[in-house]
């Protein structure tokens, strides 16, 4: 049994295992979201019956199944943290629940139908939401008081990571499911899957292995200052959940609303789908933009802190709704406007993202106490699965018997825009009340 280094040595230099996390992120990133792009297209164009005849979703039946699925990926990080956490450690819950993924990527690949699409969401929600709080709390497990400046640089970087594999893939994956079919558009993201499980294990002898907390996890869990954290910090992601039920639409509303408009941009006419690259695109142009010239101009003016970054992101969210809002009135009118609207929508949405997300990421791992980590960040990313509980719920509550719906049109993304701006105001009382608390591993003297 190979002995693993368990805390941080003092050390300015950035960690020896973070190419391995960055490129399994990246990896496993172009997994998921080559997968989740061409979910709705699948369901409402591809699927198959159980006779082998084709059998559709209608696009409500879709956008509400694809709400759903995202939600069970973002709960899952619960089981995974805690798993982590109390039992197993980060490596080994990372590894343990990578090859269920893979397994789920495979169930996709090789049945059409829905036996086979909910086998295959089923194995991703439990190992892509699994894995998920082990690998941002392992990304900052690498860290100790000294190095602890890098950290905003490593997320940013791991950030970065993650947009260059969902951007690569969406591309991709569209034009896979277009010109070959769903079992080498899923196939693809399978071995990528796989591929990243193997650049982690090839990391293991590099990597600071916090043992898992055991008892101490669930004393540290239920002490004041346990209770405290994880109340202090829920009360920020509540207000982040509503955000995230604007954001995820991207990958719903906003590609059905793109079927209906002109896709011709920069010579090329578009998939439905492939629009979603544009956000990791700009994702990539946008974070090193805000981290290295943003918030150090903002910087000379006022302190530039998590909150105030989360607050701006928010407000930022409601003009991308209004903006597709008023795309929809053009196409409820006949009008078929160019798919440009929608990538300026697109940009406003991947700036409060950077705002929020990145943001986000960092500020949960620095204000959750020591062997609550994996939890913390599977409670922020429960914000996320709570978000897109809400919008299934609405698009329920919205059907009515005949079919119609009680939101039709423009008013629909207007109710969310309404929504989101109510959500950002409030949020300022938590900006000016939040006291903020960090914590950091112990580090060891180098041998």
């Amino acid at each position: 049994m190979p002995k693993y280094l368990t805390a941080p040595r003092p050390s300015k230099r950035m960690p020896l295992g973070i190419p391995y996390i960055i490129g399994n992120e990246l990896a496993e990133r172009f997994s998921f979201y080559g997968m989740k792009t061409i979910l709705v297209i699948f369901m409402t164009r591809y699927l198959m019956g159980a006779d082998g005849v084709l059998s559709p979703m209608s696009n409500s039946d879709a956008t509400f199944w694809y709400h759903v699925f995202t939600s069970a990926v973002y709960f899952t990080p619960i089981i995974g943290a805690i798993l982590a956490d109390v039992f197993l450690g980060k490596y080994k819950t990372i590894i343990f629940l990578s090859i269920v993924y893979v397994l789920g990527h495979l169930a996709l690949a090789m049945d059409e139908t829905r036996l086979g699409l909910s086998l295959g969401l089923t194995l991703i929600a439990i190992g892509a939401g699994g894995i998920k709080p082990c690998v941002s709390a392992h990304v900052g497990d690498q860290f100790g008081k000294t190095n602890s400046f890098l950290l905003e640089k490593v997320f940013s970087w791991f950030y970065i990571s993650i947009n260059v594999g969902a951007f690569l893939s969406t591309l991709l994956t569209p034009l896979l499911l277009d010109r070959y079919g769903p079992h080498l558009a899923f196939g693809l993201p399978g071995g990528l899957m796989l591929l990243a499980t193997i650049i982690f294990w090839m990391g293991r002898n590099k990597f600071i292995h916090i043992p898992p907390g055991g008892k101490t996890f669930i004393k540290e869990t239920f002490s004041r200052e346990g209770i405290s954290a994880v109340v202090r910090l829920m009360t920020i992601y509540v207000f982040v959940a509503i955000f995230w039920s604007l954001y995820d639409q991207t990958g719903s509303s906003w590609v059905i609303q793109a079927q209906y408009m002109d896709r011709t941009w920069l010579g090329v006419e578009w998939l439905p789908s492939q629009i979603q690259a544009i956000n990791p695109m700009m994702i990539l142009i946008a974070a090193p933009i805000f981290t290295y010239i943003v918030y150090p101009f903002l910087g000379r003016f006022f302190e530039v802190t998590p909150l105030r970054k989360i607050a701006f992101g928010l407000f930022l969210a409601v003009p991308s709704f209004i903006l597709i809002a008023m795309i929809q009135t053009q196409i409820d009118a006949g009008g078929t406007p160019n798919i440009f609207g929608q990538i300026i929508a697109y940009a406003i949405i991947t700036s409060a993202e950077v705002l929020i997300s990145i943001t986000a990421l960092e500020f949960s791992y620095t204000q959750a106490p020591k062997t609550m980590k994996s939890l913390i960040m599977g409670l922020y990313m429960l914000s996320i699965s709570l978000g897109n509980i809400f919008t299934a719920i609405v698009n329920v509550f919205i059907q009515n018997p005949d079919g119609t719906t009680k939101l039709e049109g423009a008013s629909y993304f207007n109710f969310f825009a309404g929504t989101m701006l109510i959500t950002a105001i409030l949020f300022l009382f938590v900006v000016k009340f939040y006291k903020p608390k960090e914590y950091f591993h112990e580090e060891i003297e180098s041998d």
